[in-house]
Formats: structure tokens, sequence, C-alpha cells
């Protein structure tokens, strides 16, 4: 067994929006960096902790966790569309492993999942299918959110189990940092987006999905320009938070407030989740060290954007 961990925030913008030249560059390296880590590590598959925009899963029935044993991507913004190489062995596994440790864990044969989950694939491999990929969905959108003390168990009940598979395992977390895109929220919600939050009448039709993107496309070129009214980055919180998951104690996310981090950073902050949950894996298996870190508070990508790679100490 050998354990080795990519954790880095996503973006649905990136194809879609013109940075800076200094911000392309930062990031071109950072990605850079990620890739050589990936492939020297080799590994033998990927395990994906990935949020959902309520693509795949919405509130007619919203679990805290869901691992699919069969997965397919959706393809929005752009994303590559198509069934993933998901080992059900592998995922039946880590689910049964991880009830076992007293956390529930819903399954899916048909899970659908979008950019949240596979953009870090196209990233490091330039295609989803690269690696035998087992999804483990957290939700990271839809309030009300499972305490991080639950996260953070979840993380290391599958750790444990993936320290005896005699593989190379890949941990991915994708998502965060802080962060407040024009996503509806059920609070207050429209009746018309009330229907889409519960995904009636199935996934949203081309025509849907294309106007849904363009608004947040248009959200984020105002946001660079200082006129939109979203909720702004805290890269504070996002330094502290890169900070704790470095000391390799995960313990103090157990007091945060769940109430509190979308107060500070942002509904869509929550998908942090997938990041403590692929640090708490790590952890599992023993002592670690980051080996390369990269933060920047993104304004055009509506992100404090953050890219980690980790490996056992």
């Amino acid at each position: 067994m050998t354990l080795a961990l990519l954790a880095t925030s996503h973006s649905p913008l990136l194809d879609h929006v013109d940075l800076p030249a200094d911000v392309s560059g930062e990031l071109t390296e950072a990605f850079a960096q990620a890739r050589a880590f990936v492939h020297d590590f080799d590994p033998d598959v990927v395990v994906n902790f990935g949020p959902d925009h309520y693509n795949g899963f919405f509130y007619r029935l919203m679990p805290p966790f869901c691992i699919g044993y069969a997965a397919e991507s959706i393809g929005d913004y752009g994303s590559q569309a198509g069934p993933l190489n998901v080992p059900e062995d592998i995922a039946r596994g880590i689910a049964e492993a991880v009830i076992a440790e007293g956390v529930d864990l819903a399954v899916s044969l048909d899970m659908q999942v979008d950019h949240g989950a596979v953009q870090p694939m196209e990233i490091v491999y330039g295609d989803i299918t690269a690696k035998p990929f087992v999804p483990i969905f957290m939700n990271s959108v839809a309030p009300p959110f499972t305490p991080l003390a639950r996260v953070r168990r979840l993380g290391e009940a599958a750790g444990r189990h993936l320290a005896t598979l005699d593989r190379k395992v890949l941990l991915i977390a994708s998502g965060g940092l802080s962060h407040d895109p024009p996503v509806p929220r059920l609070s207050n919600a429209t009746a018309d987006q009330r229907r889409m939050l519960m995904g009636e009448g199935g996934p949203l039709t081309p025509e849907a999905r294309e106007a849904r993107q363009q608004r947040v496309i248009s959200a984020a070129r105002e946001f660079a320009a200082g006129t939109a009214t979203i909720q702004d980055l805290a890269p504070e919180w996002d330094r502290e938070l890169l900070r704790i998951l470095a000391s390799g104690d995960l313990s103090p996310f157990d007091a945060w407030d769940p109430g509190e981090m979308t107060r500070i950073a942002g509904n869509s902050s929550h998908e942090v989740r997938t990041w403590i949950a692929a640090y708490a894996a790590l952890g599992a298996a023993g002592p670690y060290s980051v080996r390369y870190s990269y933060y920047r508070p993104i304004r055009e990508l509506i992100a404090g954007f953050a890219l980690t790679t980790a490996t056992p100490a």
C-alpha cells in the first residue's frame, strides 16, 4: 500500500474567462507541479472526494456522503462526458469499511458527476478514464451540512481501509476554498429555482444548462470588475484552513460551525469538506508532509484557489 494526495480547487470558469498574465502563469506552474507529482507516483487507482452542483444530486434526496459503484460524467462547462472507469470491488470495499466504523454512507450504482469531480483528472491526465476512479460525493452546496467531525471520521475510515490494499492509491480532493458563486439556495429560492433544486423534470436540458453556465460566467466577470453583489473571498480563512491541513492534526476542524463557514467564506466554501476528508484519509495511514502548496485569491474564478500535494512523511 502507498497513498498520496492531490488537493485542488476546481473552477468551471478556467476555460471561460480571461485571467491576468501573472495569474495564468502561476496556475500553469501549479498544474505542472500537480501533473509531475501524479505521474511520478503513477497510481493504480484514484479515490476522488468531490462535490456536486445540482447536476447529479438534488433535494429530492440529498445524502451527506455517497460512493459510486458506477458513475458517469455529465460534461458540464465543456468537461469530458461519459462513463468513468469505476472498479466496483474497490468502491464496495470502501463503503463496507466506512459503514462498519459507524459512518453512514449512501451508495449509487448510477452516479452522475459534474466538473467538480472530473476536472482534476482532466488537468493531470487529459482523460477522465486514464485511471480506475472511485467517486465519493460530499454534499457541499445543499444545507443542512453534516458536522466537519463527521467528515473527518469518514476520511479516516476510508484511509484505514485503503491502507490495507496492495495498490498505490491517489487521493484527490476537489473544491473550495472560499467562494460564493450565484447558486440558488433553498431558503430563498423562487418557485422555478426550487424545482431545479429538487431535480424535477430530470437533468437540465442543454439550453437550460447553457443559460445557467452563462449566468455564472457573467457573475465572474462582474466580480472581477468589482460590480457583483456576491460575497467576497476570505483569504485569511483560506490560509488558516491550509495551515491546519498541513499540520497533520485535523481535530480543530471539529469546532468549525457550518453556519459560520457560510457567513465568513460563502456557501460554496463547504467544498473544503473534500479536502478535510482526503487529508484525514492520508493521515489515517500515518504522518504526512505537504510537498507543494499554492494559494491565491482569484476573483476572475470567484475562488480562493489552492493546490497542494502531500505524501507520507
